[in-house]
Order: structure tokens, then sequence, then C-alpha cells
């Protein structure tokens, strides 16, 4: 009877993210930030408080740029380094207003799911949840061709460059992060339709 509720909850909840194919077109990221990469550097730091203030999408995509947007428009290659130049990475989006999927090529999101997942991605820790906006870093091991012997480790490589990208843009900005492995997988791989080589890496709650 348990499984068959989970099933039932986890087909009501995909049906409710299929039907959500809304976009956002993300303003230009103002690259002109004052603080500099080695005061950046000198002052980040992991902050687990947060003000429910939202964050604009002028400042998400300042962020989304630095933490994996095209800075060379005529190769399309990204900001982060990334292995085999697979740009295995995907950025989600998670907010109130639901759950999206930055496309960098566009500088768009896209909606996945009409829900707010913040909870999901808090786990057990339920300070991040406080947070505007959660960031879950996942790397597809499809692009990576599936490398039995060194695959995952790429993927988490990349996954840890965009990550330190987005700690020193948030320090940047003045707003504040912490990188988390911590979240509920299940609810999150359903609820953003991940696929088979989709790995769920890492998560950053963002706020002020």
């Amino acid at each position: 009877m348990k499984t068959k509720w989970i099933m039932m909850i986890a087909a009501l909840m995909m049906t409710a993210c299929v039907s959500a194919q809304k976009t956002i077109q993300l303003p230009e990221p103002d690259k002109n930030v004052k603080m500099t990469l080695m005061e950046a550097l000198q002052n980040r730091q992991s902050s687990r408080s947060f003000s429910d203030e939202e964050i604009s999408d002028a400042t998400l995509s300042q962020v989304l740029w630095a933490a994996c947007g095209i800075n060379r428009p005529a190769e399309k290659k990204i900001t982060a380094p990334s292995a085999i130049n697979a740009q295995d990475i995907k950025v989600y989006v998670c907010r109130k207003d639901g759950a999206w999927r930055y496309e960098p090529n566009g500088n768009m999101l896209v909606q996945v799911c009409a829900d707010d997942l913040r909870k999901a991605v808090a786990g057990r820790q339920e300070f991040a949840a406080k947070a505007p906006l959660s960031l879950v870093l996942v790397s597809d091991h499809d692009k990576l061709g599936n490398r039995s012997n060194g695959g995952e480790r790429m993927g988490l490589a990349d996954a840890g460059y965009v990550s330190e990208n987005i700690c020193l843009v948030c320090t940047a900005l003045g707003l504040k992060t912490v990188p988390r492995m911590t979240m509920d997988e299940e609810t999150l791989r359903t609820a953003l339709q991940l696929g088979d080589y989709d790995d769920l890496v890492l998560n950053h709650p963002i706020g002020k």
C-alpha cells in the first residue's frame, strides 16, 4: 500500500511538472562588478543564514553566467572548465515559483516543475530551505560518454568548478551561499525529470 501511494504521488508530481514548460528570458548579465578576484578570494566564506528577500532576475543572471554561462560565444564555450569540453553540468534554479533549468546558450530559464522544491533541496538541513533560491548542480554522465573508468570523477570535478564560480560571484555580489551535498535526491530526481545518467552532485542555497 505504501509503495502504491509513493507511485501515485510521483505520478502526480510528474504530471504537474510536465505541464509547466514556461520560459524566462534573463537580462544580459552585468559583468561590471567592483570587487576584484583577489578580494573575492579573500572574502569568500560559507554562510548558513539567509533572509527571505528575493533575488532579482538581473542578479540571478549574473550568478548563472558566472557559474557556467557562455563567455566565448563564437566557440560556445563556458566560464567553467569542463572535461573534454562535455559541458555536462546542468544548473537548476529552485524557488517558490517552481524549478527551472538554466540554458546558457539562450541565457534563459526553462521551467521543469511548478512546485517549490526548496525543502527537497534542503533535505534534513532546514536552514537551507529559508534561502529565496537554491541552485542544484547535476552532471549528465551521458555527455561524458558514460566512461566507467573515469566519467563519474570527471563529472564531480566539473561540478566543483561550477560550485567555486558560484561561491566567488556570490561573494562579489554581496550574496551568501554554501556548497552542500545533502538533499532529498529521490524527490528531486522525479521533480526535475532527470534521466538514468544524471547525477545529483551539489546544491547552493543563495540569499542575502
